[in-house]
């Protein structure tokens, strides 16, 4: 992957401004990361030459180059699509029906991975400690997995049994069902981490990471128990936005390991990760008589033939 510092000028600049331009839109950290690496590899496989002065041709050049020679998913396709027209529209203000001309890969559709209610508890006898509270989370409330580790403790209602999930898919809010079964171990697991919010407002370090609108309209919010994270990191880390040094929410990738160590263990034989939970989640109210579209609301799906696609998990004896 080319850097910054070895793009002709004045790319480095094009990126800056594509930067700016991607969190003025309130994307996230992640979004703006892959975006941007998606663009310098364009410029890369274009020989260092401006996007100016590219075109038709290319773009679709390089996005045939993935497919055919890269091999990556339709998902990996469309999103370096999406970074190129976002490169395009935004930044350079071209809005010329070639771009909505580009071929855009079409995702196949296949049926999601589901446990069933005792492969469920069989993967979560196997865990220890906070992942699996965050796997009963997941399984109870239908989060996907970055909607877990970025909770904040304002978002458990334990008194209406609700979790409010933020800035989920779409730059949308939603509430979901908070089980009875999770109110105490949370409240448990909380006391624990009101220790370490504790520590860090004793050692003076700079508060949590906090959504840009109310960073200025509240800067010391950061600082305040209902915005720290329920799933804190165990140790502060560089907030590569800001360059603050601050504690940040717990990697996901902790949790992934360890879902993916208790199905082997388990040997159910099935390619379960974290969201084979959100998806049992859905399929188990279906089973119990919710109606779908209150499973489609729990779960966040403006289309309602994301969710319907579990009427068919259904049809195969799930």
């Amino acid at each position: 992957m080319v850097s910054d510092e070895t793009l002709p000028e004045p790319l480095p600049r094009l990126l800056e401004q594509y930067r700016v331009r991607i969190r003025n839109k309130h994307y996230s950290l992640r979004t703006e990361q892959a975006y941007t690496s998606w663009v310098r590899q364009f410029v890369q496989f274009n020989g260092g030459r401006p996007p100016q002065e590219l075109g038709t041709a290319e773009v679709q050049a390089f996005l045939s180059y993935l497919m055919s020679t890269r091999h990556v998913s339709p998902s990996t396709h469309q999103q370096a699509l999406s970074a190129l027209l976002f490169l395009y529209r935004e930044i350079l203000g071209d809005q010329r029906p070639w771009l909505d001309a580009l071929d855009r890969p079409k995702k196949p559709l296949r049926l999601p991975v589901v446990l069933t209610a005792e492969e469920v508890q069989r993967v979560l006898a196997a865990m220890r400690g906070t992942h699996r509270l965050m796997a009963r989370l997941l399984y109870g409330t239908g989060m996907r997995l970055m909607e877990c580790t970025r909770l904040r403790v304002r978002d458990l209602d334990f008194t209406a049994g609700e979790v409010t999930v933020r800035d989920a898919a779409g730059d949308k809010d939603r509430v979901t069902i908070l089980p009875d079964n999770l109110v105490e171990p949370l409240q448990e697991y909380l006391r624990g981490v009101r220790r370490v919010f504790d520590a860090d407002r004793a050692a003076d370090r700079p508060g949590v990471y906090l959504p840009e609108a109310v960073e200025r309209r509240q800067p010391s919010a950061g600082r305040t128990w209902p915005w720290f994270w329920v799933f804190p990191a165990r140790r502060p880390t560089l907030d590569p936005a800001s360059g603050v040094e601050r504690r940040p929410h717990t990697h996901e990738q902790a949790l992934q390991r360890a879902v993916k160590r208790a199905v082997v263990q388990t040997g159910i034989g099935k390619p379960a990760t974290t969201h084979a939970l959100r998806h049992a989640f859905a399929v188990h109210l279906l089973q119990s008589g919710y109606d779908i579209r209150m499973v489609q609301a729990l779960l966040g799906h403006s289309d309602p033939a994301a969710t319907a696609i579990y009427l068919q998990v259904l049809g195969h004896g799930a």
